[in-house]
C-alpha cells in the first residue's frame, strides 16, 4: 500500500482491531500500523473517503445504544434495587390506606397537586402487602437490570425515578382529589417504556420500528392489568419512559463510571430527600 491515509488513531490494539473488523466488511483494504499507545488504521488514498464513511455509519450506529442483547454496562442495579424495596417494606410494613406510612408517602392526589409533589415519589417506595411487593421486586430485578446494562446504573436510576414520579403525578392530576396510589409498579413500567423508546430510536428510519412499542404495551398488558393494578399509572409511567428512551437513544452511553456513581447517588438523595420532606410535614411514621 502506497502513500498510506489514517483513518483512525486508538490507544489500543483492540480498539484500532475493532475498527479494522468494520473495514473488513466493508470490503476496504487496510492495515493496522503503531506501536504500544499509540495505533493507527491506514487506508489507501482512493479509499479513504470510503472508509471514513463506514466508521462513521458505525460509530454512529455504536453511540445510539447496544444491539438487542448485547450488555453495554455490566450490572445488577435492578437486583439492587430490589432489595431496597424490601428492606424498606419491612420498615414500613403494608401501607394500606389510614396507615401511618401511606398518610405520609402514599400518591394522595389532593395532597401531591396542592403543595406536597414529593409524594409521586416517595409512593414509589411503598407498598400495600407482601404480595404486591412480591411482583414489583421480580420485576423490578428484570427490567431495571436490563436497563441498567443498557445505559448505566447512574442514567437508568434517575430515568426510572423520572418515569416512576411523572406516572404519579399525571395520574393524579387526570383522576383528582379522590385518588391514592402506592407501589413502585409506575417505575417499573417506566422502564419497560424506556426500553422499548430505546429500541424504537435505535431502529428509526427501518421497517417495522414501531415493534418494540408494541411489545411494551403488550408487556403492560400482561403485568399491569390486573384487577387490583393502578392501570392509569402504568399507562402514564409507561409513556412517560418512552418518551425518555427516545430522547435517550440519541445520546452517547456516559462511560464514566464517576458520572454513573454521581447519577445514582443523585436518585437515591432525591428519593431520601422527599421522604425527610414527608416526614416534616406529617411527623415520623410508625407502622
Amino acid at each position: 500500500m502506497s502513500d498510506p491515509t489514517p483513518v483512525r488513531t486508538a490507544r489500543t490494539q483492540a480498539e484500532i482491531r475493532e475498527l479494522a473488523l468494520v473495514l473488513a466488511a466493508a470490503g476496504i483494504e487496510h492495515q493496522v500500523t503503531g506501536r504500544r499507545g499509540e495505533w493507527r488504521l491506514v487506508v489507501a488514498p482512493d479509499d479513504a473517503e470510503a472508509a471514513a464513511s463506514a466508521l462513521q455509519a458505525y460509530e454512529r450506529e455504536h453511540a445510539a445504544g447496544p444491539a438487542p442483547g448485547e450488555v453495554a454496562f455490566e450490572s445488577y442495579a435492578g437486583f439492587h434495587l430490589a432489595a431496597a424495596l424490601w428492606a424498606f417494606y419491612v420498615v414500613t410494613g403494608p401501607a394500606w390506606r389510614g396507615s401511618s406510612w401511606a398518610t405520609a408517602g402514599a400518591a394522595d392526589a389532593d395532597r401531591l397537586l396542592h403543595g406536597e409533589p414529593w409524594r409521586a415519589v416517595t409512593a414509589l417506595t411503598l407498598h400495600a402487602d407482601a404480595a404486591h411487593l412480591l411482583g414489583n421486586v421480580v420485576s423490578c430485578a428484570v427490567f431495571v437490570t436490563a436497563l441498567a446494562r443498557l445505559i448505566g446504573p447512574g442514567v437508568a436510576a434517575v430515568a426510572v425515578l423520572v418515569a416512576g414520579a411523572g406516572g404519579n403525578f399525571l395520574a393524579a392530576a387526570l383522576r383528582g382529589t379522590a385518588y391514592v396510589s402506592v407501589g413502585a409498579s409506575t417505575g417499573i413500567f417506566g422502564a419497560i417504556g424506556i426500553l422499548g423508546g430505546l429500541e424504537f430510536a435505535r431502529r428509526r428510519g427501518r421497517r417495522r420500528a414501531w415493534l418494540p412499542l408494541a411489545g411494551s404495551l403488550a408487556l403492560l398488558a400482561m403485568l399491569g392489568t390486573s384487577p387490583r393494578s393502578d392501570l392509569l399509572a402504568h399507562l402514564f409511567g409507561l409513556a412517560v419512559g418512552v418518551v425518555l428512551g427516545v430522547g435517550l437513544g440519541f445520546v452517547p452511553l456516559l462511560h464514566n463510571r464517576v458520572v454513573q456513581a454521581v447519577l445514582a447517588g443523585s436518585a437515591l438523595a432525591v428519593v431520601a430527600g422527599a421522604w425527610l420532606l414527608a416526614v416534616g410535614i406529617s411527623g415520623l411514621p410508625g407502622r
